[in-house]
Order: structure tokens, then C-alpha cells, then sequence
């Protein structure tokens, strides 16, 4: 099965074809940027997201986000995480939310499926915490700034390969192929 992912981000689109590997789905990607709304309800953002897609495809395709849900900011940014994300980098974003007695945060993802008749949200979330200062390159995007819950590095530190192993991103894709298998039997 081909399916076409719109996404501009190189980074993300090597792990969905890593994490889609044994599947039967071929990801066709698509480099395009699409002008995401701006708001905190992060299924209305993937809704709106995956309608302009469909627009430019005009065939079955899939969008993801993924944003930060930090417990001290009640639970801020999420569907606004890349803009946050690129006021604050790294340094500063561990500077602010890496300190302290709360350091807990949640990293969600939400596919955005249509298959030319419907919309479908699959979703996945780990829990992890914020280190004092980047663990990690910093290639992809916040990766260097979350633990994940009961590991001592970083998804930077781990790789790409131990990141797809537990990350909420595979989480997510594991509910998108198993409603694939679903609809392909």
C-alpha cells in the first residue's frame, strides 16, 4: 500500500519510513510545507492540517504532529510547540523548564489519516522529564531536552534506531498500521 505523508522535515520523514519499515506501507513522501492553525487543540490543528493536504494530493495521505505537554505550564505548549520550540532552542528551553521540582513532561503524537472518504486520529504519548541542559546533538528539533520516563538519555542520545523502539511517534504509527491491517483484510 502507497500512501503519500506531507511533511517538510527530512528528520521526520526518515524515522516514519524507519518505523513503517515492516509494514506494508510505502511512504511516499511529499516535501511540502503546510501553514498549520494556530491553536492549542491539537486534533483541530491535525484536522485542519490534513484537509490541506488531502487538497494538494487529492489521494489517501497522513500528517503528524507532535508537540510537548509541560505539567508546570499546564501542560504548554502543545499544539504550539514549534513556535515555542523556535523562539527558545535548546540552551534557553532547558535554562527554563529543566530546573526546578518539576521537570515532567508529555511528548504527543497525532496522525492525521483520510482516505479519501473519512478522517481518522491515531495518537501516542510518553511521559519523560526535562534535563538541566541538551543531552545530544541538536539536529531534531527538542529531542536533546526529553528523558523518557524510566530511561537516563535523551532520544538524542539514544539514536534514531532505540528512539523508534519506545517513542510516542511509534506508539501513534503502531495504531495507524494496526487500523490498516483492518481495512486491507
Amino acid at each position: 500500500m502507497k500512501l503519500r505523508f506531507i511533511s517538510k522535515n527530512p528528520h521526520k520523514i526518515d524515522e516514519v519510513k524507519a518505523i513503517l519499515a515492516d509494514s506494508n506501507i510505502e511512504v511516499i513522501p511529499v516535501p511540502k510545507s503546510i501553514d498549520e492553525i494556530q491553536t492549542e487543540d491539537v486534533d483541530k490543528l491535525v484536522r485542519d492540517k490534513l484537509l490541506k493536504a488531502f487538497h494538494i494530493t487529492g489521494k489517501p495521505v497522513f500528517v503528524e504532529h507532535t508537540g510537548l505537554y509541560i505539567e508546570s505550564l499546564n501542560e504548554f505548549p502543545g499544539g504550539l510547540t514549534q513556535i515555542f520550540w523556535d523562539k527558545l532552542e535548546a540552551v534557553r528551553f532547558t535554562e527554563l523548564f529543566g530546573q526546578g521540582p518539576n521537570t515532567t513532561l508529555v511528548a504527543k503524537t497525532v496522525i492525521g489519516y483520510c482516505d479519501s472518504k473519512k478522517i481518522h486520529l491515531f495518537e501516542g504519548s510518553i511521559r519523560g522529564t526535562i534535563p538541566s541542559s541538551p543531552k545530544g546533538q541538536q539536529k531534531f528539533q527538542w529531542d536533546c531536552v526529553f528523558i523518557p520516563e524510566g530511561e537516563s538519555e535523551s532520544f538524542a542520545e539514544m539514536g534514531t534506531i532505540r528512539k523508534n523502539e519506545i517513542s510516542m511517534r511509534k506508539i501513534a504509527f503502531d495504531k495507524f498500521k494496526e487500523f490498516l491491517k483492518k481495512v486491507d483484510e
